[in-house]
C-alpha cells in the first residue's frame, strides 16, 4: 500500500467504514472527512501514474464514499450462491433464446471478430450473456464513486487504486463519456464487464471510430471480449471440455481443472462421455472438474476452459459461459441432476414467485427475477407461515407451495 500523502492508517479507516455501515450520523461525517483526506492523498499518486491534476480535479470534485460497496467484497455471488441455483439463473430458456437470436442479429460483426482472433461466435455471445445479459445490465453505479471509495476503505486497496487511476485514464483519453462510465460495484463496465486496467490492454477499436468503447459499441465489446480469451490461451477448434460418466469406484483425489491428464489415460481409467460413448481419441489434456462432489455432474475440462475462468477466476462463472456457449450450439441441458432435492429457479420462475409473494401482501418491489434482501426476507416470513425450512433460498419447493396455496 503506497503511504503517499495517507493520513491514517489502514484499520483506523476500516474500522470507520464497519460503524458507517451502521448508519451512525456522526461516524458517517468521519467517514466522509476520511475519503476527503484520502482522497487528496490520491491525487499526487494520480498525476505519478500519469493522470493530469485537471482530469483527476475534475472527476474527482463532488465525490462522495459509496460505504456499501466495501460490504460487497465478500459475499460475489460465485462464491456464495449454491452452484445449482446459480446455473439456474444464468443458462436458462431466455438467455439461451434471446443469445440464438443475437448470433443472428451479429453474424457479420462476429464473423469478423472470429477471423481476427480465432474466438468462435457462441463463446464470445456467451460471455456478453453471462456478463450483462447481452447488455441489459451494465450496472449502475458511478465508476468512479465505487472505484474511489475501494481505494480508500476495506481491503485490496492497493489493487482499487490501480483501477481508479485507470479509470481517469480512459476518461481522459476520451474513449467514454463521463456520464456512461457506470458498472458493477467493482468497477467493471460495459457489455462484458472489463475492469479499467484490462480495458486498457485489451480493448479495441473494431468499428473504427477512434475510440474503444464497451458501453455504446457491441462490435468493440464482441472483439474485445474475442482478444480477451485469446491471449487468455483460447485454442480455436478445443472444445472448452465436456459432461462426463465416472465409472463406480473411481478414485477422484486430486480432481481439479489444473490437474490436467491425457485424454487416453481418461479413457483408460474408465470415464465415458455423458451418454456412454468413448471420449475422444488423442493427447488432449484435460482435467476433471466435480463443481458439487462426484455426486452431481462432471466435467473433463481443457485449457479453454482455463481461458472462460480467467474472465472472472470463478470456475462457477466458467461452466456458466461454457454450458451457455453450448446451448447456443443447439446442445443439450447437463445429462445428470444437481445433487439437490430443491433445485434452483429460472429468471421466469423467479418473477413467478415474487409475484406470489406479492399477492401475499409482500412489499418487495418489482417482480425482476432478482432475488435482493426484501424478496429473501418475504421468502423467510412465508417459509415460516407454511412450516418450511427458513433459510431465504428461493428453490423450486417454496414456489410449488406457493403455486398450491395461490390456487387453493
Amino acid at each position: 500500500m503506497s503511504s503517499v500523502g495517507f493520513p491514517m492508517r489502514r484499520t483506523a479507516l476500516s474500522a470507520l467504514v464497519s460503524c458507517a455501515l451502521l448508519q451512525v450520523p456522526a461516524v458517517a461525517l468521519a467517514a466522509d472527512a476520511a475519503f476527503a483526506a484520502c482522497l487528496a492523498g490520491l491525487r499526487a499518486e494520480a498525476v505519478e501514474k500519469g493522470v493530469a491534476v485537471a482530469t483527476f480535479d475534475a472527476h474527482t470534485a463532488g465525490l462522495v464514499p459509496d460505504i456499501e460497496v466495501v460490504g460487497f467484497l465478500d459475499a460475489q455471488p460465485e462464491f456464495v450462491t449454491p452452484i445449482w441455483d446459480y446455473m439456474a439463473g444464468l443458462v436458462d430458456a431466455e438467455r439461451i433464446a434471446d443469445g440464438r437470436a443475437l448470433l443472428s442479429q451479429w453474424a457479420p460483426v462476429l464473423a469478423r471478430v472470429e477471423a481476427e482472433y480465432a474466438v468462435d461466435a457462441a463463446t464470445v455471445v456467451a460471455v456478453w450473456g453471462v456478463e450483462s445479459n447481452y447488455g441489459r445490465n451494465f450496472g449502475e453505479r458511478p465508476l468512479l464513486g465505487s472505484l474511489s471509495t475501494l481505494s480508500c476503505f476495506g481491503r485490496r486497496q492497493a489493487f482499487f487504486r490501480g483501477e481508479f487511476f485507470t479509470a481517469l485514464k480512459i476518461l481522459e483519453e476520451g474513449h467514454v463519456a463521463p456520464e456512461r462510465l457506470a458498472g458493477s460495484w467493482a468497477g467493471a463496465f460495459g457489455h462484458t464487464q472489463f475492469m479499467p486496467s484490462t480495458f486498457m490492454r485489451l480493448a479495441v477499436d473494431f468499428d473504427g471510430d477512434g475510440r474503444r468503447d464497451l458501453i455504446d459499441s457491441v462490435p468493440d465489446a464482441l472483439a474485445s471480449t474475442a482478444h480477451f480469451l485469446a491471449r487468455a490461451g483460447w485454442r480455436s477448434g478445443q472444445p472448452w471440455g465436456f459432461e462426463v460418466r465416472l465409472p463406480r469406484g473411481l478414485d477422484t483425489a486430486g480432481s481439479g481443472r489444473r490437474n490436467k491428464r491425457p485424454m487416453a489415460e481418461w479413457r483408460a481409467r474408465g470415464l465415458t462421455r455423458s451418454d456412454g460413448s468413448a471420449l475422444p481419441a488423442g493427447d488432449l489434456a484435460a482435467g476433471l472438474l466435480l463443481p458439487a462432489g462426484r455426486e452431481g455432474p462432471a466435467f473433463l475440462v481443457t485449457r479453454n476452459f482455463d481461458a472462460l475462468y480467467s474472465y472472472n477466476a470463478a470456475e462457477s462463472y466458467a461452466l456458466a459461459i461454457a454450458h451457455l456457449s453450448d446451448r447456443l450450439r443447439g446442445g443439450a441441458a447437463f445429462a445428470a441432476p444437481w445433487p439437490t432435492d430443491d433445485p434452483g429457479l429460472s429468471r421466469a420462475e423467479r418473477r413467478e414467485l415474487q409475484l406470489l409473494l406479492i399477492a401475499r401482501g409482500h412489499d418487495i418491489g418489482a417482480a425482476d427475477g432478482m432475488i435482493g434482501a426484501r424478496t429473501r426476507e418475504a421468502l423467510r416470513r412465508v417459509q415460516a407461515e407454511l412450516g418450511l425450512s427458513v433459510d431465504g433460498r428461493a428453490g423450486q419447493r417454496v414456489l410449488n407451495v406457493l403455486r398450491a396455496a395461490a390456487a387453493r
